[in-house]
């Protein structure tokens, strides 16, 4: 090694040795066979597989088309709202299984497993779905009932006498 005796020595001892900035993570789109992205979506109690592929905007939950598995108009937007956020409405089919938990908790998780296909099948709109907070896995689940407690905190009514 040189002889390092001044500040600017340093400067460009360091300057030569030190790489450029890391490049930018390049992200490939990940398809199967079938040209499909894969992802799993959860929320609360629900866990949803969903694969999307490009087509009309069709959404099967279960077998069932969306209007039919999710009646409430809520969880209807709820489920279309990543393809409005990355600009892709009636670009995708989506095929989902869900299981677990309750209408509100499934609709969560599709759209978490959605959000999560589409960034796996463009990676060109992960940005838009991450800072829409889409891709972040939503961890509140219910708190289990603790004994001596009519609920998880609830205590039974006092009763002095």
């Amino acid at each position: 090694m040189s002889d390092i005796k001044s500040l600017d020595d340093l400067k460009s001892a360091v300057g030569a040795a030190a790489p450029a900035a890391p490049a930018a993570v390049v992200r490939t789109p990940v398809r199967d066979s079938l040209g499909r992205a894969y992802a799993t979506g959860k929320r609360k109690n629900a866990v949803a597989r969903v694969w999307i592929k490009p087509g009309s905007g069709k959404v099967v939950v279960n077998g069932k088309e969306m209007a039919v598995y999710f009646a409430r108009p809520v969880l209807q937007m709820i489920l279309r709202q990543p393809f409005t956020v990355a600009g892709v409405e009636g670009q995708f089919d989506v095929m989902a299984t869900v299981a677990g938990g309750g209408l509100s908790g499934q609709a969560g998780a599709v759209k978490h497993g959605v959000s999560k296909a589409l960034q796996l099948y463009e990676p060109s709109l992960r940005g838009a779905l991450k800072a829409a907070g889409f891709l972040t896995r939503d961890s509140r689940v219910v708190e289990r009932k603790k004994y001596g407690k009519a609920k998880a905190r609830r205590s039974f009514q006092f009763s002095k006498r």
